[in-house]
């Protein structure tokens, strides 16, 4: 998907729209067929929905764009509104609400695409309308799936019971020349006013000024991190800021989430799967205080947002912007590893076609990225097209993760893509990379 889909024909884009619909159904449908009954009507964790409300609620949302606003079309299920929508109940109470069963929830959610389909087939995407220009409303409904799998795909790491899901390997990895990249700085254009499916915090493009740093050559791995564990680093203050340690105590966190260790060997659970801890892969499952005392620890920080876009977008060459490290075209399976092809992160080094310019690597998709900054809207920022997508979230409570994860869909993960949770949490798909100031030598070099 890129910003060429201006240039498509009302037909090319019906088409596009479609195939991108037809996905990330097939890719609902697989993470909920993959369990029985029990399993989709069970909460899995405090913290997640049952799968049933997930798949009941993008019925829902479809439902209420695309063919009540988009198609004019009359409400199929007016009565189920407020059971599914995600402000009026917190997710730890919603197993306990008269929800649709699993049998229903499949009826609605294919009677609401039999209508979608049919507005798609007559929409007018030249009437003037923002809510349908380049056909957002259907992008924004189709992004709004993918995310919603993901977090299914999350739910799934937290249920218990034997392995559903299987998939191949990622690509092997390779060592590399060099640990960090030199990153001069500069001035980008950070965020995006063109890009037709981009959410609104992503919006609009601004220009910022990055002073130089250094970066990590890809994200910190699961063989780094140990070296964090087996050190000490859960059991010494000075690595932790004080709401971290606090969280540290009260949450007896001692490694990842997922790790054990049995008979002085490491190991991780994924998917149900129990297995040695792969020691090259980027760590996964620790939260936004876990990767700040991992990189003051390693005597670096975290990279802010901007550094992180930085990094991901600018060609020093050109002195252009792009839309991802290796250029303008989209994710390709050489590129980056998304879209739930692997169901884990790849090794380091993985993905060098991947690369940006300057070298930084596994930006896009593996593991989000924890980065220091706080969740705050860009200079001429517009809640649109709802106030509760990111207006609400905006503040000091929520930091920002960027890059996608494994379980991210490349509809989803753009390089301007902004995520963001609270600092504790640790069932998403999240790693980090960390950064550092020069030293004086590395600016004069």
């Amino acid at each position: 998907m890129n910003h060429q889909l201006s240039d498509l024909s009302p037909e090319g884009l019906r088409a596009f729209v479609g195939e991108q619909l037809e996905r990330s159904r097939a890719r609902t449908v697989q993470l909920t067929d993959a369990v029985d009954t029990d399993d989709l009507v069970r909460q899995h964790s405090k913290l997640m929905s049952p799968l049933v409300w997930d798949y009941a609620h993008i019925g829902n949302q479809e439902e209420l764009w695309l063919v009540r606003d988009v198609g004019g079309r009359e409400p199929l299920r007016q009565d189920i509104d407020e059971l599914y929508d995600a402000f009026q109940h917190p997710r730890a109470d919603r197993p306990s609400l008269p929800l649709l069963g699993p049998a229903e929830t499949r009826t609605y959610v294919t009677e609401v695409r039999d209508k979608v389909l049919d507005v798609l087939d007559h929409v007018k995407f030249d009437a003037g309308r923002e809510l349908v220009d380049n056909a957002f409303a259907f992008g924004m409904i189709t992004q709004h799936e993918q995310q919603h799998d993901e977090t299914m795909l999350a739910t799934h790491q937290l249920r218990e019971g034997a392995p559903v899901l299987d998939a191949p390997p990622p690509p092997t990895g390779r060592s590399l020349s060099s640990a960090e990249v030199f990153v001069p700085g500069g001035v980008f254009e950070m965020g995006t006013s063109i890009e037709p499916w981009a959410l609104d915090n992503e919006r609009p493009a601004h220009g910022v000024h990055v002073k130089p740093y250094v970066i990590d050559t890809v994200p910190v791995t699961n063989g780094d991190y140990l070296r964090f564990v087996l050190g000490g680093g859960y059991e010494d203050p000075r690595w932790w800021s004080e709401a971290g340690w606090a969280h540290v105590q009260k949450a007896s966190l001692v490694a990842p989430r997922f790790w054990s260790q049995v008979d002085g060997e490491w190991w991780r659970v994924r998917f149900a799967h129990q297995e040695l801890l792969p020691l090259d892969e980027p760590v996964m499952h620790v939260c936004f205080y876990e990767a700040e005392a991992y990189a003051k620890w390693a005597g670096k920080r975290l990279p802010t947002e901007e550094e992180w876009e930085f990094a991901a977008r600018f060609d020093p060459s050109t002195g252009r912007t792009r839309r991802f490290p290796w250029g303008d075209e989209s994710p390709g399976p050489q590129h980056a590893n998304l879209g739930q092809r692997h169901l884990r992160p790849a090794p380091a080094g993985a993905y060098p076609a991947g690369a940006s310019p300057l070298g930084v690597e596994q930006l896009i998709g593996d593991v989000w990225e924890w980065t220091s900054s706080d969740f705050r809207p860009y200079p001429g920022f517009r809640a649109w097209p709802y106030d509760e997508y990111s207006l609400v979230f905006f503040g000091p409570d929520y930091k920002v993760l960027r890059g996608g994860s494994f379980g991210t869909d490349e509809v989803v993960a753009r390089g301007t893509f902004r995520n963001w949770d609270y600092p504790i949490r640790r069932q998403i798909f999240a790693g980090f990379r960390c950064a550092r100031d020069p030293r004086p030598e590395e600016l004069h070099a």
